[in-house]
């Protein structure tokens, strides 16, 4: 076979760039991005539905996150767009800033979305993306479980053709049984079907079940049979002596082309305390939610170099500014798609390019068939969200790390379903604080934490004096990079706890999870086995026995 040569002077190829050359086609990219675009599109739907968003800005999301963020992000393996961690605060920014008007509380959340954006920007420039890492588990699943239970209260009635009374997740919970007596049979049957297929297909061992995404499944069996039901025309019927009706307003509806869904943000409310409220939702706990999918993202392609958190939480402020400013959702890594992202062979940010770029041409090229989709079947596929969300292996999980940490769960999701997510993870933030006092944590420990390093060699000893907490990983992970851990200088960092009265949860896990950030060093910890741990989970909260 002929040399290659370099097209402007005919002179043979490096090696190196031949090799550039011959991968020029991102096969692998372009098969896992056409995946995750199955995957995506009905999901981006239905978030974007329950989020009080327009159906199509979720797919204006999703474009966005692809096709822009993956030019600039730092993540190559992570898929961006709208994700079901976030429905809860979007929709709560709709209803609280519309009061009553939907249309004008869309446009004021947009605004909020904006500011949001720019907060996450400055934390990227600021350096301070990792903050995410020393936030709670236990905390952070509370939250989700929360928001799990609340996508399931609500989008049942939708799944079951019903409209509910109450608002609140607790009423939305008690009408459930309401709603089941009184739903609309074809509508029922189409949300039930669906549910079938998605908890079913996972179940069947066969290879052949897993080749077609299971949301793909769902539209290719309900979409025909609501074709059958004709839900496109308004029309009654009658089952087992009851009358029924059907229509469009059962379907989704999307406007003629792409253009016509840019819509721009309404400023007027930006200083209100409600939009201030939201404002700190979305940059915080999209920055959270995003960082610890990026973490756990690195941890699924072990060998790769670890992603660069302020870069990624840059191009993510950066897309979520323009999604916010055309009429999209905020958006967050998000890890289902992630996940099903590398699963598929994904081996750049290609694929999330790619998954963007198959999202703009199909809303592009055939818009219609969107429209035929019923809204039961997105709501099944958003409680099959919640579901996993707020599956009982999150409460067992919890336990099994300790009683301590099952408290923190149930204290942040019981308060999240009272009141919002904001109050809600105060409180478990709050119960930690007290949690920690009581068991004999210096109050300094808090708000001065320390991390003293010295080197020797190519080893790094790193001692935590006082207490090893939440906070304390901020400073940790700052010693280690000053001192070049995070470089291949240094081959081994050990971490003296000998010191410390308590090593709480959060930094073991926290610690393991940072890890990542140093592929050249072996991480030891010193002094772990002097502790008392509350249960035999490795990241278990461990404390000095008491005389």
């Amino acid at each position: 076979m002929p040399e290659r040569q370099d097209p402007k002077t005919h002179d043979p190829l490096p090696a190196a760039r031949r090799f550039t050359f011959q991968k020029s086609f991102p096969k692998a990219d372009l098969k896992s991005g056409f995946l995750v675009f199955l995957i995506a599109l009905p999901l981006c739907l239905g978030i974007a539905l329950a989020s009080g968003f327009p159906p199509v800005a979720g797919v204006l999301t999703a474009i966005i996150g692809g096709v822009l963020v993956s030019l600039l992000g730092g993540a190559p393996l992570t898929i961006k767009g709208p994700a079901a961690g976030l429905i809860v605060i979007a929709l709560g920014a709709v209803q609280e800033l519309g009061q009553g008007d939907l249309a004008a509380g869309y446009r004021r959340a947009l605004a909020v979305g904006v500011a949001a954006a720019l907060i996450q920007i400055v934390f990227a420039l600021c350096r301070v993306a990792s903050v995410g890492v020393a936030m709670s588990p236990s905390v952070v699943h509370g939250m989700l479980a929360a928001i799990g239970i609340i996508i399931i209260a609500k989008q049942t009635h939708v799944m079951l053709g019903v409209k509910p009374h109450g608002e609140r997740p607790f009423d939305l919970i008690a009408e459930i049984p309401h709603s089941l007596a009184h739903a609309n049979p074809r509508i029922l049957l189409l949300g039930a079907v669906s549910l079938a297929i998605l908890f079913g297909l996972p179940l069947i061992r066969a290879r052949w079940a897993h080749v077609v995404p299971a949301p793909l499944v769902v539209l290719a069996v309900t979409v025909p049979v609501g074709l059958l039901f004709d839900l496109h025309s308004p029309h009654d019927y009658r089952f087992m002596a009851m009358t029924y009706h059907l229509g469009p307003e059962y379907l989704v509806r999307l406007p003629d082309t792409l253009l016509d869904a840019v819509a721009f943000p309404d400023f007027s409310m930006l200083l209100t305390m409600t939009s201030l409220k939201y404002v700190v939702m979305f940059a915080l706990i999209g920055t959270i939610e995003s960082t610890l999918t990026v973490l756990a993202v690195d941890s699924m392609a072990p060998g790769r170099r670890p992603a660069d958190l302020n870069r990624d939480l840059l191009a993510l402020g950066g897309g979520n500014l323009v999604s916010s400013l055309v009429g999209g959702l905020p958006m967050i890594s998000e890890i289902v798609r992630s996940r099903a992202n590398i699963d598929a062979g994904a081996v750049s940010r290609r694929s999330n390019f790619f998954h963007g770029a198959f999202l703009l041409l199909f809303v592009s090229l055939a818009p219609g068939l969107l429209q035929i989709i019923p809204l039961a079947v997105l709501a099944a596929m958003l409680v099959y969200t919640g579901t996993r969300l707020a599956a009982p292996r999150e409460f067992r999980h919890a336990r099994r790390v300790g009683l301590d940490q099952l408290a923190l769960f149930l204290i942040t999701m019981l308060v999240t379903l009272a009141t919002d997510l904001l109050v809600g993870v105060a409180a478990g933030l709050a119960a930690k604080f007290v949690l920690h006092l009581l068991r004999g944590v210096p109050v300094p420990a808090f708000f001065h934490p320390r991390a003293q390093a010295v080197r020797t060699g190519q080893v790094l000893h790193v001692s935590i004096p006082g207490a090893a907490i939440f906070t304390a990983l901020l400073p940790l992970r700052r010693t280690v990079r000053r001192a070049g851990g995070d470089g291949e200088d240094i081959t081994e960092i050990v971490i003296d706890l000998k010191d410390a009265a308590v090593v709480d949860h959060t930094f073991l896990a926290g610690t393991d999870a940072m890890s990542r950030e140093w592929p050249a060093a072996t991480l030891t910890f010193r002094g772990l086995d002097r502790l008392w741990p509350v249960s035999s989970h490795p990241h278990a909260t461990r404390r000095r026995r008491r005389a």
